[in-house]
């Protein structure tokens, strides 16, 4: 019998029938996002789990270790995917990893009293499926191996999603946590060989209903600079004191999280609040 680590294993472990596919559709606007990675044996353990799935967009934000991609623990944690992990993009914040995404997944462990639902893997990732039918990318985000995501980088994901683990030990390890979601991914894009779009269009594992007229998604960056541009026009309606906020934001980001924004809606968005700002003088806000 071949050994756990050797080739022939990875081989095997592979041998499904499409072990030489090429990589496609969700296979490639798939990126799995590791926001402040501690360990570098997590990180490499993470490009192998990756790339036995068939996927290799792997973004690092802000790793302890900053050249984590050269570390000899993650180069032998990645155990073959070294390319996987050699290619990883590491950026100083999570916005820059979502640069141009227009659906994001946070993966947490824990209840948030803000943000959207937590739905489990497999609800969760058919959601995805039916957001690469629209096109442009996608990324699953993963948090802190001590601490997990923050509110703020919750906040800023489309949707949320928790791996229903044994409540009397549901300490799950980075690594394991990116192995489960991307298997779950590679069955819902393989789909049992039915296309994504033809899904059903009920609420995903955000609640929200898709887009039916075929318009662009907004990407984040898009969605997070009409954050800011509602942020400002509700201080000049004095209608968002900022100095006591109460979670107006946290809520308003909950409720547009649901319903799958169109590029579109964020313009008519914008539009409302610099009309609002030049009514009020404060002149156009960026």
């Amino acid at each position: 019998m071949a050994h756990p680590d050797s080739p022939d294993s990875h081989s095997t472990a592979l041998a499904s029938g499409d072990a030489h596919e090429p990589l496609r559709g969700g296979f490639t606007s798939t990126r799995f996002v590791l926001v402040e990675p501690s360990h570098p044996g997590n990180v490499g353990a993470a490009a192998r789990a990756l790339k036995t799935m068939g996927f290799s967009r792997l973004v690092l934000v802000a790793p302890r270790v900053p050249q984590v991609h050269c570390d000899p623990e993650a180069v032998a944690m990645a155990s073959g995917a070294d390319d996987v992990l050699a290619a990883a993009h590491i950026v100083p914040t999570l916005a820059d990893a979502l640069a141009g995404v227009q659906w994001s997944l946070a993966l947490t462990a824990r209840t948030r009293e803000y943000g959207p639902p937590p739905a489990a893997p497999r609800q969760a990732v058919q959601d995805a499926c039916r957001q690469v039918a629209h096109g442009g990318d996608i990324a699953l985000v993963f948090g802190n191996e001590r601490t997990g995501l923050s509110n703020d980088d919750v906040e800023r994901c489309s949707a949320l999603a928790h791996i229903p683990a044994n409540p009397a030990y549901s300490s799950l390890n980075l690594a394991q946590a990116v192995q489960v979601l991307s298997y779950e991914l590679r069955l819902a894009y393989l789909g049992e060989s039915a296309p994504a779009a033809a899904l059903p269009v009920a609420g995903g594992a955000g609640g929200a209903s898709q887009p039916s007229t075929g318009s662009p998604l907004a990407t984040s960056d898009d969605i997070e600079r009409m954050y800011v541009h509602l942020e400002n026009a509700l201080i000049a309606l004095e209608f968002l004191d900022p100095a006591n906020p109460k979670k107006l934001m946290s809520r308003l980001r909950r409720l547009f999280a649901r319903s799958g924004l169109e590029r579109e809606e964020v313009n008519i968005v914008r539009g409302i609040a610099k009309h609002i700002l030049m009514l009020k003088g404060k002149g156009e806000s960026r």
